[in-house]
């Protein structure tokens, strides 16, 4: 659909540039009715247990049960759901093995492998200064404990 730029050329109007609709101004970070694509994989990759899979897969390729009883606590749904959307990222390689039983190896690809260095470090990162965090919490919560006790408070 394009947009006409003809203008009759025997008005007042005919000195100005037709003129085009901008859209508003949006945020980087608006998700508008679909998600950003890169706002998607960046849930992807730092979910609950998108997080665990990638750290886990940078030690070594896993099969699904060992991947599971690593990470732990994972119902084997919530595994299977994260693999999928992580392989589908472009994040995590799936290697099944035409062989009886069926083996299958997840790994991580050269992107994969990239976030997930990048997960680990925030992974450290938070490991490093949760006697921070807990003292800000503390803090916090008794800040608030403080103000609702206070007389003549809302």
């Amino acid at each position: 659909m394009g947009v006409s730029t003809e203008v009759s050329t025997d008005t007042p109007a005919a000195s100005k540039p037709p003129a085009v609709s901008r859209p508003a101004a949006v945020s980087k970070y608006d998700t508008g009715e679909a998600m950003c694509p890169y706002r998607l994989v960046l849930e992807h990759v730092t979910s609950r247990w998108g997080v665990l899979v990638l750290i886990e897969l940078l030690d070594r390729p896993y099969r699904f049960s060992e991947l599971r009883r690593a990470i732990g606590r994972v119902s084997e749904k919530m595994l299977t759901q994260t693999l999928q959307t992580l392989e589908r990222d472009g994040l995590v390689h799936r290697d099944a093995k035409p062989v009886i039983p069926p083996r299958v190896d997840y790994s991580l690809t050269e992107l994969g492998r990239e976030a997930a260095e990048q997960v680990r470090t925030l992974a450290v990162w938070t490991k490093d200064r949760m006697d921070d965090v807990e003292r800000s919490r503390h803090a916090y919560d008794e800040a608030r404990a403080s103000a609702t006790r206070a007389p003549g408070t809302s």
